[in-house]
């Protein structure tokens, strides 16, 4: 399924380019995932989503397929596996930045192939889900803009990340990955973030679980 989302920073082109790319430092604010490790331009990490009672972990890789830094385009594969073995999860992420006067328009295209559980949701809801993501998403990120000093922001370029501000310790090894020391989060409660489209569509079997659970604590 192909999902679109687009978003605003109030912040030049360039800053949003060196900033977004920066895998490290923006990590800490996509809700339930945690970076764990980075290999050049290889990353290691797991999300965690949960639907109701039920958790599950996807531990997964992610790359960059394509970075054109002259377009502002970046193109980042990403796949990942339930570490039950329920289901796994495949996206190609496209980003494109244009200038909006004093910000930058950024718009995600997301290629998305579930399995398992999740996948049960469909395209509506998920559609939906990724939309608050992004919102969350995006109102941690400009916190994190509105916390860095001005004169740190200038210095800031593509060559130079704010893995300082990373949120997270970093291990350093010369001669292999970089292993990262980053807070495990909160997973994503799927129920929460879809809200009324997900109850429309499941709430009805929810509430008919909920009057056997009760007939039968009754019945003991």
């Amino acid at each position: 399924m192909e999902l679109k989302n687009e978003f605003r920073v109030g912040v030049p082109i360039e800053r949003a380019w060196a900033t977004l790319t920066d895998v490290e430092y923006i990590a800490p604010c996509m809700p339930g995932a945690q970076l764990t490790e980075i290999d050049g331009e290889e990353f290691k990490g797991q999300v965690k989503v949960k639907v109701g009672p039920i958790t599950a972990q996807y531990k997964g890789v992610a790359k960059f397929k394509e970075k054109n830094e002259s377009d502002y385009r970046v193109v980042l594969d990403a796949s990942g596996r339930d570490t039950r073995g329920a289901g796994n999860a495949a996206a190609e992420v496209t980003a494109e930045m244009t200038e909006d006067g004093d910000g930058t328009k950024i718009v995600i295209t997301t290629e998305l192939k579930v399995t398992g559980k999740v996948a049960q949701f469909g395209r509506g809801v998920m559609a939906d889900v990724s939309e608050k993501l992004i919102g969350q998403f995006v109102e941690s990120l400009e916190q994190k803009l509105l916390e860095s000093s001005p004169d740190n922001a200038e210095q800031q370029t593509a060559s130079e990340p704010a893995n300082s501000s990373s949120g997270g310790e970093t291990e350093t090894n010369q001669n292999g990955p970089r292993k990262i020391d980053m807070p495990e989060p909160e997973p994503v409660d799927l129920l929460d973030t879809a809200g009324a489209p997900l109850f429309k569509r499941f709430g009805p079997f929810a509430l008919v679980a909920l009057v056997l659970v009760l007939l039968r604590r009754r019945k003991r």
